[in-house]
């Protein structure tokens, strides 16, 4: 039975479009111009990676913009120019929009838990950066990360996870095998800044898109950790 006429098509079939959709005009592809020069977003990652934490500060400080989140509504309809791109753990205490004193449509954000990079990640990723124009990547991990904690209990001999829990404690599993050896009362912390570090790189060398523009210079990849204590981000 053809894919599309599925009442609910497969992953898969939905992945490859995407993927078929990125190589083609955008016009054609998404119903919409590539982003203009003047664009809102047409910055450097740099200059975004500054406006995040200055947001930050104003949020840490309890100072934050002060927004209508009426204005802007109809413009947004139809086009969107983010300045930054989220790759940040699901948690419910932790929201970019908050964490940066973002408005709407200054964020694409992409979420699950323990911040790592998927297939369908990826895929979204690149929808940011190649047909948004974002110019950067920030992967946004937080402090008592539930999903770090459990692959280190899981590492430790703890008992077997049910469901598709197994599947993304293999994912955080080199993180917490590279920080083994790190004090008992240091070791979660450690894992979690480490899961990011391995997650920015990775998804700054994913091949083929996202590898090819942070090496042109058109994308900028970075990594923080943000403490829900303090709610202030780190730069790892």
């Amino acid at each position: 039975m053809c894919q599309a006429c599925l009442p609910y098509p497969t992953r898969r079939y939905l992945l490859g479009g995407l993927a078929a959709a990125l190589v083609l005009p955008s016009k054609a592809a998404f119903a919409a111009d590539p982003p203009p020069a003047n664009a809102p977003n047409a910055i450097t990652g740099d200059a975004a990676l500054q406006r995040l934490m200055a947001g930050n500060s104003r949020y840490v400080a309890n100072k934050v913009d002060q927004r209508d989140f009426s204005a802007g509504r109809a413009a947004r309809s139809s086009a969107q120019y983010p300045i930054a791109a989220i790759l940040g753990c699901a948690d419910s205490r932790v929201g970019p929009e908050f964490v940066f004193d973002q408005g709407p449509g200054e964020l694409f954000v992409v979420r699950v838990a323990g911040n790592v990079l998927t297939e369908a990640g990826i895929a979204s990723l690149e929808y940011a950066t190649q047909v948004l124009g974002v110019p950067l990547i920030l992967v946004l991990g937080h402090s008592n990360c539930g999903a770090v904690a459990a692959a280190i209990k899981s590492a430790d001999g703890g008992p077997p996870l049910p469901g598709h829990l197994p599947e993304l404690i293999n994912e955080l599993a080199p993180a917490v095998t590279a920080t083994k050896s790190a004090p008992p009362a240091e070791r979660l912390s450690a894992a979690i800044t480490e899961n990011v570090r391995l997650t920015e790189r990775q998804t700054g060398t994913t091949a083929p898109l996202l590898s090819a523009m942070v090496a042109s210079g058109k994308v900028k990849v970075a990594g923080g950790v943000y403490d829900i204590a303090t709610g202030k981000v780190r730069m790892v």
